[in-house]
C-alpha cells in the first residue's frame, strides 16, 4: 500500500464505521482467515464489524476462533442483508470482481457503502476507494498481515489473529511449498508464531482429519485420473454420481488436484467435479514452473486466478467438458514441454 492509501484506511477508521467484511463464494482457508483476522483487528479498534460469507465452508475451517459470528448469506440472509444494507464501509477479501460472490454480485454492486479491496488475485475491478492489490503476495492473509503493520500495529495481533492469519498463508502457499513463498513469508510465519500461532495443531486440523468416507472419494479420484505424457498433464474427473455415493461434505475434495503434480514429469495438474445442483463442472488447474494456469482458465474455462493455481468452470457435461480440455493441448504442447 502507498501512502496515500495507507492515509485514506487511517481517515476512515480514525471514525466508527458500521463495517462488513467478505470473503469470496465457496470460500477457503485464505478467506476465512483473512477475514476472521480483520474481524478481530476492527474489533479491537473498536469498529463494529460483521463478516458475511456468500455461502458456506468447510468443517475442517470452523475451528478458527470467531468462526461462530460469520454470517452464511444463504442460511442467515435477513441478517446479512440488513448488516450490508447499513454497512458505511464494506472490505472485501480473496477476490476482486463482484462475479466472485455469487448470488451477493448485484447486492454489492448496489451497496451504498465505500469498499476497501486486500487481494492478491489478478485483473483487480475498479470498485473499491482503497485497492491493495499484490499478485505477488503468498495470500490475502499475508497482506491482512502487511495492512495491520501498515497502521502501525502489529503489536497488537493476538493470539486468536495469529492462529487465523497462519491457516490463510499456510493453506494458500500448500503448507509454503509454492513459488510465491518468500523470505518475507516465513518472516511473517515467524513473528505469528511468537504471538501465539499453534503451528503444529493448525496443521493437523487442516490435513489430518480426514473422514473414511473423504478418503474413499480420494481413492474413487486417483482411479480416475488419466495421465497424458505427451502434454505432461494429468487430470481427475468425479461425477456427481461418485461425490454422492462417497456422502461428499464441502471442502472433501480440497487438495486432490494436487496429487497430478506429484508425478515425475508432470508440469499440469487438472480436477473436473460434477455439480448438478450449480448445473456447472467445477475446475481446479494447478501447474508448475512457468506454465500460466491464469491465462489457461481465463482463455477456455471462464476462470483464473494465479499463474499456478486457478479455478474455472464449464456448462457442458462432465464427459464433454474433459473432451474439450484435452483438445486444446495440442495447443499448448510446445509450452507444457519446454
Amino acid at each position: 500500500m502507498d501512502s496515500a492509501n495507507i492515509q485514506a484506511v487511517e481517515k476512515l477508521l480514525s471514525v466508527p464505521q458500521k463495517i462488513v467484511i467478505i470473503p469470496h463464494k465457496n470460500p477457503d482457508g485464505d478467506a476465512i482467515g483473512s477475514t476472521l483476522a480483520l474481524w478481530h483487528y476492527l474489533k479491537n479498534r473498536g469498529q463494529n464489524a460483521t463478516i458475511v460469507s456468500p455461502n458456506d465452508y468447510p468443517k475442517f475451517l470452523k475451528w478458527m476462533p470467531g468462526n461462530e459470528r460469520i454470517l452464511n448469506f444463504e442460511a442467515k440472509n435477513t441478517q446479512a442483508l440488513s448488516a450490508i444494507k447499513e454497512a458505511t464501509l464494506i472490505f472485501t477479501l480473496d477476490f476482486n470482481h463482484f462475479g466472485r460472490t455469487g448470488q451477493l454480485e448485484p447486492i454489492l454492486e448496489a451497496a451504498k457503502a465505500q469498499y476497501i479491496m486486500i487481494d492478491h488475485h489478478q485483473a483487480p475491478s475498479d470498485y473499491a476507494v482503497v485497492t491493495y492489490s499484490d499478485v505477488l503476495m503468498s495470500s490475502t492473509c499475508e497482506m491482512v498481515y502487511n495492512f495491520i503493520e501498515y497502521l502501525g500495529d502489529t503489536d497488537t495481533i493476538t493470539s486468536e489473529m495469529a492462529n487465523c492469519i497462519y491457516t490463510g498463508i499456510m493453506t494458500d502457499t500448500g503448507s509454503f511449498k509454492f513459488q510465491s513463498t518468500t523470505s518475507r513469508t516465513h518472516q511473517v510465519i515467524a513473528d505469528l508464531i511468537d504471538k501465539g500461532a499453534k503451528n503444529t495443531e493448525i496443521h493437523n486440523r487442516i490435513y489430518d482429519t480426514n473422514s473414511p468416507s473423504r478418503l474413499h472419494l480420494l481413492g474413487c479420484a486417483l482411479k480416475n485420473m488419466v495421465i497424458l505424457d505427451t502434454y505432461q498433464t494429468a487430470y481427475i474427473t468425479l461425477s456427481q454420481e461418485e461425490l454422492d455415493a462417497y456422502n461428499y461434505k464441502k471442502g472433501d475434495t480440497e487438495g486432490f488436484v494436487n496429487y497430478g503434480l506429484t508425478l515425475e514429469g508432470i508440469r499440469f495438474a487438472v480436477i473436473f467435479i460434477e455439480n448438478k445442483e450449480e448445473g456447472i463442472i467445477k475446475i481446479s488447474f494447478r501447474s508448475e514452473g512457468d506454465f500460466s494456469v491464469n491465462q489457461f482458465a481465463r482463455k477456455h474455462f471462464n476462470g483464473g486466478g494465479h499463474d499456478n493455481a486457478s479455478g474455472g468452470r464449464s456448462d457442458v457435461s462432465l464427459e464433454e467438458t474433459a473432451t474439450y480440455f484435452v483438445s486444446l493441448l495440442e495447443n499448448y504442447k510446445d509450452k507444457l514441454n519446454a
